[in-house]
């Protein structure tokens, strides 16, 4: 009797240990791909995990540009004009608490394209987007109500943002229901447009000295743009290391 008892729970410990082991590898594979691969940077790691969607060059760029401006900002708001503007391609990051606060719509100008954005400009009455890395400013209201004023960081690529009175506002073109009636997004004068029902929230979670990073693969801004390859510099410092 004894030897049956001694045998059966024998059985017993094999049973819970063939639970047990594929569930601690399971968690072991799963820290392991939770880590940042060789030569990714924490903030490149975090924004891939909080915005897949994204290209991966924008989110890589973006994470160097912020870590050679600013490396202990709260916040990051990304858009991604090599996406459609039918899909949503702004991405607002709580970089404190490792959190994704917004994923929306967003306008490009006029005079960038139609439903993509392949033109960009910092001349004034070009109606163009601009790229780059910009720092927020303070809100206000103006004439398209709740607003958020920018700070074009990039010397000959958006420094004439606050000249150019380009701000992210709300707009009644930039909604699903828009692009349902006409085919694409609606544009604005150069300015990233969000949808109307969140323009609050999300500029008040962006104001006062944030930032705003906007990507397209532009091959001379991208061999000139002194904040990204700041951050590259840094990035392959720490992959050396």
């Amino acid at each position: 009797m004894a030897l049956r008892l001694k045998a059966a729970a024998l059985l017993l410990g094999l049973s819970l240990c063939a639970v047990t082991l594929p569930l601690q590898a399971a968690d072991f594979f799963a820290r392991m791909a939770a880590l940042p691969a060789a030569g990714t940077t924490p903030l490149h790691h975090q924004l891939k995990l909080l915005a897949p969607e994204a290209t991966p060059q924008a989110l890589r760029m973006a994470a160097q540009a912020l870590s050679c401006a600013d490396p202990n900002a709260e916040r990051l708001a990304l858009i991604d004009f090599s996406r459609s503007s039918n899909k949503p391609r702004l991405w607002v990051f709580d970089l404190e608490h490792h959190q994704l606060l917004f994923k929306e719509l967003v306008s490009h100008g006029k005079g960038s394209g139609n439903a993509l954005a392949t033109a960009f400009s910092n001349t004034p009455d070009s109606h163009q987007s601009s790229l780059g890395l910009f720092r927020t400013m303070n809100s206000y209201y103006g004439r398209n109500g709740y607003s958020l004023r920018l700070d074009g960081l990039e010397p000959d690529v958006n420094d004439q943002a606050f000249d150019r009175a380009i701000v992210i506002h709300g707009a009644d073109y930039v909604s699903e229901s828009f692009i349902a009636d006409n085919g694409r997004l609606g544009r604005s004068h150069g300015c990233p447009a969000v949808n109307a029902e969140v323009i609050n929230p999300l500029i008040d979670s962006l104001k006062d000295e944030q930032y705003v990073f906007a990507y397209y693969p532009d091959e001379e801004w991208l061999a000139t743009s002194a904040y990204p390859s700041c951050g590259a510099a840094q990035s392959q410092h720490l992959a050396q290391r």
